[in-house]
């Protein structure tokens, strides 16, 4: 691929420092310099403060001096960049998506996108002016939806700083991983992980990972890493390793991948939603008489499930697993 002129460079750069230059806060130099690296501009500190010099004095672009570093923003009443800017509707789905996915992504990468968030909130943002206002209804939207808890809610456990960012940074580029972890039992050593997955059940982040020398995967919680490092040491990431797959056979609810023919009698109060929402897509249901009926699927053996049929107390009765007449795949 031909390299790029270095003044087109220059003017791609200054174009991205334009985009994530904010108007109702400052950002300091060192914050757009760290924005911009994420996103792949890889310049020095030095060429950040020069070209922020020169565009605040060609733009409506208030540079405060008042103390070092400098913070820049665009007053309030500036044009701003005249290139295409986000719409209501991709600025809501845009901060709809930084909601929820936000633990899930590199933290470069949503470091990187900060300037178009803080855009997104403020075309959303309270209407200052009179009149009509066009995004008023994608501004109500987020306070129309909701993601509601399907058990108990509990809060977050709290994860120390600069884990999530180094889990995520290693996880997305395929380097090893040195952590200080806890286990539950309360035991802490140093262990080198390869990062393979990270998923979010309810409030708490697990990482799913190989330990060095072995081929096996284990889920650790984040909460329990006391320290985590990014190696700059590269792995080839296992073929064999499928995450949807790790998911399906249970092992984040505490099962091996065994699957069983599940048959238990419930009564109809308590398994009307079994109706609505299956087990499993082989799912028979039987009306037995008397406000009970038999349910019978094939699922993955595991705690969870256990926990689950528990909690129906004495709404559940007559529960058999069978093995042997589980299909391998259903």
């Amino acid at each position: 691929m031909a390299k790029r002129p270095e003044t087109l460079d220059t003017a791609l750069l200054m174009v991205e420092l334009l985009r994530r230059i904010p108007r109702g806060r400052k950002v300091t130099t060192g914050e757009l310099h760290q924005q911009l690296k994420s996103a792949g501009f890889d310049r020095d500190l030095r060429t950040i403060q020069r070209q922020l010099e020169i565009l605040s004095e060609h733009f409506d672009i208030e540079r405060d001096e008042r103390s070092k570093p400098y913070g820049y923003r665009w007053l309030e009443r500036a044009q701003g960049l005249a290139v295409p800017r986000l719409t209501p509707q991709e600025s809501l789905l845009l901060l709809l998506a930084q909601e929820h996915l936000k633990n899930l992504l590199p933290a470069r990468l949503m470091q990187s996108m900060d300037g178009f968030f803080t855009q997104a909130r403020r075309n959303l943002g309270d209407s200052q002016g009179q009149g009509a206002d066009p995004a008023r209804l994608e501004r109500e939207w987020p306070r129309k939806v909701r993601v509601v808890a399907t058990s108990q809610p509990l809060l977050p456990p709290k994860i120390e700083p600069g884990v999530l960012e180094a889990v995520s940074e290693a996880l997305y580029a395929n380097r090893w991983l040195a952590l200080d972890y806890q286990n539950a039992a309360g035991k802490r050593k140093p262990i080198q992980v390869m990062p393979l997955g990270l998923a979010q059940q309810g409030p708490r982040l697990y990482l799913v990972c190989r330990y060095e020398g072995f081929d096996n995967e284990r889920s650790l919680a984040l909460h329990r890493i006391r320290k985590a490092e990014a190696s700059t040491l590269a792995f080839e990431r296992p073929a064999d390793f499928d995450l949807q797959k790790y998911d399906d056979d249970g092992r984040f609810g505490f099962g091996d991948g065994r699957r069983v023919r599940l048959t238990f009698h419930i009564t109809h109060d308590a398994g009307l939603h079994l109706r609505e929402s299956p087990l499993s897509k082989d799912q028979q249901v039987r009306d037995l008489g008397d406000g009970w009926m038999e349910i019978t699927a094939t699922v993955v053996d595991s705690a969870m499930l256990e926990w689950w049929l528990r909690g129906f107390g004495e709404a559940v009765r007559d529960v058999l697993r069978d093995v042997s007449l589980a299909p391998e795949n259903v």
